[in-house]
């Protein structure tokens, strides 16, 4: 019988998804149909499944690995700080510059949620609805970080400040409800341990981060398929923090939380992260939400009264909770989006399905009052992404050309310049030659400066910037000082020009490890020589005024682990090299395109912006 209801559940975890594809249900996401299908599937409907040993023990397994990806979801670099006030040019030239940094608006959001939560418990408590204070504000105050993620990855957000303020909320309301979680346990739990004793969790946590920091800088040197080491790592991570966790008197998932931001902090590669998904997604975690959904005995839950009647006040809270937001999403957005935002923000699934099935194993809550809590977040996993796609709309700031910043205006830089103003670009330049600003500043926009140190620079804004190009001809020296600055300071893209080749040799290494891109004019030269020598259609190419040669780096997960062949633009484009790890690959129809590939193609101009900014939207 154990067999026949995994059977049953395995079947069910295949078809929803072609299901929801074939009828085009995009407005639920998929873990919210899973738990539907479980309570069809189990004893409130059909009572075609039972949960057993086997299935419980999957189940544990499905919440810890969803724990696990959730906690690598985290993207610490939205904390790196980075400049939010004016700088001099930004005064002149942007008065509608973003005041309120994402991580700032996402501090001051969450911040309302945590005393709406506070407030809202202290009512329930107060009214004898529900009596547990603090396990009442640790559920009002979660938010479904993986829901989240799906939706603003629908709408291709994840790269747009909104998508980040909206995704750093719900990062703090897994966060926060986890640590808050943890001390609940450590303080009402008949198992729990000395508190101070959660800091090996810690501790632990550390010292693996810093045993295997260098891990993913050889692993690709030695891994093979039968092998699979970086898939064996996280496993290791996630058994040991859950042992851990557990040794303390802490819950499993707090373990597997933290092994999760630990992977994070290693940088595995997107495809290390994609196969943990697989995993994931593919077997345990369906598996979890179906059999939550078959734990729901709801013809049991709905013949109580008092079932009945939390079930849309804890609807209510969980909404409620989050309204704060609105007000502090409004000091940068738009009040569409503020309200699209906060809406978003009230989901809430996984977190409560942790925290109730610890509640449930620490006696502190009945089988109706954890009912009411889940059927009532499966609700807003309903309502909350249905006004989210309802209601949001573009940002003005979301449509602004990509910024592009030279150092030095001389007869190599002005002409590209020209050019690029003419697309989808924001170009301005930066002399300390005043013969030079005297010549080209009718042509571009220049601003003459007294010198170029980092810190005139950073003052200027002139690292504010998407693309830094330093294009001094007589200051190699000067060209790399400047460019360690702009990337310790956080620039994206620096692309630097040496002209001594000697001086390139001593530092070119260095640069390329910071991700700084190099190019040397006479080597340029040469390659465009053997070029034309070796294939005479470049030449044609060059001078092509409707085709040109274009770069771009696959940030989309849309048009991954997809063949050239079967783009959708495929008949636009033609792609003549793709770069991966460093290495050149010739492509054919059948290859296939990885997350984070650097694809060169060359197309028409008026398809090629197109192309680009479907295949770079971080998705």
């Amino acid at each position: 019988m154990d067999q026949v209801s995994l059977v049953i559940i395995l079947l069910a975890a295949l078809l929803i998804p072609l299901i929801m594809a074939k009828f085009k249900i995009n407005s639920l996401p998929t873990a919210v149909m899973e738990i539907i299908i479980g309570i069809i599937l189990g004893p409130s409907v059909f009572n075609f499944v039972n949960t057993s040993d086997l299935i419980s023990q999957l189940s544990t397994i499905g919440v810890i690995v969803l724990l696990f990806l959730s906690g690598l979801e985290i993207d610490f670099s939205l904390f790196k700080k980075r400049r939010t006030e004016l700088t001099p040019l930004e005064q002149k030239n942007a008065v509608n510059t973003p005041k309120y940094s994402p991580v700032r608006l996402s501090v001051y959001a969450y911040g309302t949620i945590v005393v709406l939560s506070l407030g809202l418990a202290a009512a329930f408590k107060a009214s004898g609805l529900f009596s547990d204070f603090w396990l009442a504000t640790i559920l009002f105050g979660t938010i479904s970080l993986g829901i989240v993620i799906a939706a603003l990855k629908e709408q291709e957000l994840l790269s747009k400040a909104f998508g980040q303020t909206v995704l750093l909320i719900s990062v703090f309301g897994e966060l926060v409800p986890m640590m808050g979680l943890t001390l609940y346990a450590s303080v009402y739990g008949s198992n729990s341990q000395s508190l101070w004793l959660l800091l090996l969790i810690l501790a632990v946590a550390a010292l693996l981060l810093l045993r295997f920091k260098p891990f993913f800088r050889f692993y690709q040197n030695i891994n093979k398929s039968t092998t699979q080491l970086d898939i064996r790592l996280a496993f290791f991570l996630i058994v040991t923090m859950v042992t851990v966790a557990e040794s303390v008197g802490a819950e499993n998932i707090l373990g597997a939380f933290v092994a999760g931001i630990v992977l994070k902090l290693l940088n595995p590669s997107e495809t290390t992260r994609e196969r943990l998904d697989a995993i994931g997604y593919g077997f345990f975690i369906p598996i979890f939400f179906i059999t939550t959904g078959v734990d729901l005995n709801l013809r049991t839950l709905l013949t109580s009264g008092k079932t009945l009647l939390l079930i849309p006040l804890f609807f209510l809270a969980y909404m409620v909770a989050k309204i704060g937001g609105f007000w502090i999403l409004k000091l940068r957005f738009k009040q569409a989006n503020a309200l699209a935002g906060t809406a978003l923000t009230a989901t809430t699934m996984t977190m409560v399905l942790a925290v109730l099935r610890v509640a449930k194993s620490m006696k502190t809550i009945t089988t109706d009052q954890s009912g009411a809590f889940l059927l009532a977040a499966l609700l807003t996993c309903i309502v909350s992404p249905l006004i989210f796609n309802k209601l949001y709309s573009a940002e003005k700031e979301d449509l602004v050309k990509t910024s592009v910043h030279f150092i030095g205006a001389n007869l190599s830089t002005v002409p590209v310049a020209q050019q690029l103003r003419k697309g989808w670009y924001d170009v301005a330049m930066y002399t300390n030659h005043p013969e030079n600003y005297q010549t080209y500043h009718a042509q571009v926009p220049v601003t003459l400066m007294e010198n170029f140190s980092a810190q005139d620079l950073q003052d200027h804004g002139v690292f504010d910037t998407d693309i830094l190009i330093l294009g001094h001809i007589d200051d190699a020296e000067r060209n790399y000082e400047l460019a360690k600055a702009a990337k310790s300071y956080g620039v994206r893209r620096i692309i630097v020009r040496f002209e001594d080749r000697n001086v390139l040799n001593e530092h070119e290494d260095e640069l390329r490890e910071l991700g700084v891109e190099v190019y040397n004019t006479p080597e340029a030269n040469i390659t465009l020589l053997r070029a034309l020598i070796e294939s005479p259609s470049t030449l044609l190419l060059l001078n092509d005024t409707e085709n040109s040669i274009y770069e771009v780096r696959v940030l989309n997960h849309r048009y991954t682990n997809i063949q050239i062949k079967n783009l959708q633009f495929a008949e636009d484009v033609t792609i003549s090299q793709v770069i991966r790890n460093r290495k050149l690959i010739a492509p054919n129809g059948n290859t296939t395109i990885m997350y984070g590939d650097r694809l060169i193609f060359t197309s028409n101009k008026q398809s090629a912006a197109q192309i680009r900014q479907a295949l770079s939207t971080a998705n």
